[in-house]
Formats: C-alpha cells, sequence, structure tokens
C-alpha cells in the first residue's frame, strides 16, 4: 500500500530516529527559556554520522551482488543531494544566519524540507517506474 521509497525515508527515519528526537524534545520542553543542552543534538549529529556511515557501508558488504549497483539513481541522487544540503543547512543556520540559536523560521523551514525531499523521492521513484514500463 505504501510506496517503497516513502516508507524508507518516513517510517524507518522516524524508527531509527526516535529516541534522539524524543530526547530532544524532551528536554527542550521541559524549560522553553533555558539554553537546551548539547546532549540531545550531539546525539541527533552522531546518529545521522552513524548512519549515513556506518548503516550504509554496512548495507554494501550485505548485498552479494557483484558488481553492486543502485536500483534507482534517481531516489539516491536526490537523497545524496538532499543529504549534503541538510548538513550545509545545518552549518549556515547555527554558524552564519542565526549564530548559536535556531529561530523558529529556520525550524519551520529545515522541517519543509524533510517534506520536499518526500515528494522529489517520491517523483524520481515515479520517473523510474514510468521508465522502467516504456522499455
Amino acid at each position: 500500500m505504501w510506496n517503497e521509497t516513502v516508507a524508507n525515508l518516513t517510517l524507518m527515519a522516524l524508527g531509527s530516529s526516535a529516541p534522539e528526537i524524543l530526547l530532544s524534545v524532551i528536554q527542550t520542553v521541559q524549560d522553553l527559556t533555558a539554553i537546551p543542552p548539547e546532549l540531545g543534538a550531539s546525539t541527533i549529529v552522531g546518529s545521522a554520522s552513524f548512519n549515513l556511515l556506518v548503516i550504509s557501508g554496512v548495507s554494501i558488504m550485505a548485498v552479494e551482488e557483484e558488481p553492486k549497483k543502485v536500483k534507482d539513481t534517481g531516489v539516491f541522487a536526490v537523497t545524496s543531494i538532499s543529504s549534503l544540503f541538510a548538513y550545509i543547512w545545518m552549518y549556515l543556520v547555527l554558524s552564519s544566519i542565526s549564530p548559536g540559536y535556531v529561530t523558529m523560521v529556520e525550524g519551520w523551514l529545515t522541517l519543509s524540507f524533510f517534506f520536499f525531499l518526500i515528494i522529489f523521492a517520491f517523483w524520481a521513484d515515479r520517473l523510474n517506474a514510468y521508465i522502467e514500463e516504456t522499455k
């Protein structure tokens, strides 16, 4: 019923990052006027780095197919570019645009970027399916 690409980007991401997200939300909600502790943000960045590097590497090693190929290069390109954009956006927000804190506008923009990622990845997946059907 779910599109495989959308499921991977939403359910798997939420499932693997839920503890870090909940930690940050709980720490922030406890005292909205205080400066949030670094533990939540550091945990999220560490988890994202682990997912990007270690889990990707293990997933590649687990595939027995030789040579290894990306099934859908369109979705791969969208998610790769989005990952790079996310790290660049995080750097800009925390060091250039509003050094040391995140404004409400930046937070809402960041959340909207996630939905754009899902939409673009879905379009890339559908485009790939259309190309495969017309062959």
